[in-house]
């Protein structure tokens, strides 16, 4: 499931982690570390909502 954030629009997709920040490709966003926060904005995981399937096209 991608999760978008409330506050940019930054959306972190699994598939892809956030290898720029240390997390690795296949990484869930409930598996990212508590202090782990958007790569653009610097908000908190808090501040992400999943996205429904059908709101988002790969």
């Amino acid at each position: 499931m991608v999760y978008v954030c409330e506050l940019c629009g930054y959306k972190y997709k699994p598939h892809k982690g956030d290898v720029e920040n240390g997390i690795e490709p296949g990484t869930d966003f409930e598996d990212l570390p508590e202090e782990w926060t958007c790569p653009l904005c610097g908000a908190s995981k808090e501040d992400f909502e999943p996205l429904r399937d059908e709101d988002y096209h790969y």
